[in-house]
């Protein structure tokens, strides 16, 4: 009888030992997923601003008549797009909180984009002092 209980008690503690080493893998597999998955979108929204950029640098330096349409996508992080005069303010929400990053440029900038995941009709066109950025 007392044998018994013996290996009752052993079989608890070892069930015990590999429950608790399933749940820390479960634990950190899902840690190194969430992790992964917020570069990921980092470098969707980085991805993002640069071709912004890069295109509006374009036709600001092409002259007031040029005009341009690109298709660049936004990943669904995104809360908040804002264009400054030399800059492009974007606010994220991810796993460790909210973000904000500001991306530089050359050329003075005016106009909205409308937030949303998907990709984004942007239309760049010239003007005299400034390129006009417009989202459909």
């Amino acid at each position: 009888m007392r044998k018994r209980g013996q290996t009752g008690t052993e079989y608890l503690i070892i069930v015990g030992f590999v429950t608790f080493a399933i749940m820390s893998i479960l634990a950190i597999a899902f840690s190194l997923s969430n992790s992964t998955k917020d570069k990921l979108q980092m470098n969707q929204i980085e991805s993002f601003v640069n071709q912004l950029i890069s295109s509006a640098e374009s036709v600001f330096f092409a002259g007031e008549p040029s005009k341009t349409t690109r298709s660049l996508y936004l990943p669904q992080s995104v809360t908040n797009v804002t264009i400054y005069e030399y800059s492009v303010l974007i606010k994220t929400d991810s796993g460790s909180g909210q973000n904000i990053r500001v991306f530089d440029s050359r050329v003075p900038l005016n106009g909205t984009i409308f937030i949303g995941e998907g990709t984004k009709k942007i239309i760049f066109e010239a003007k005299e002092n400034f390129v006009q950025i417009d989202s459909s």
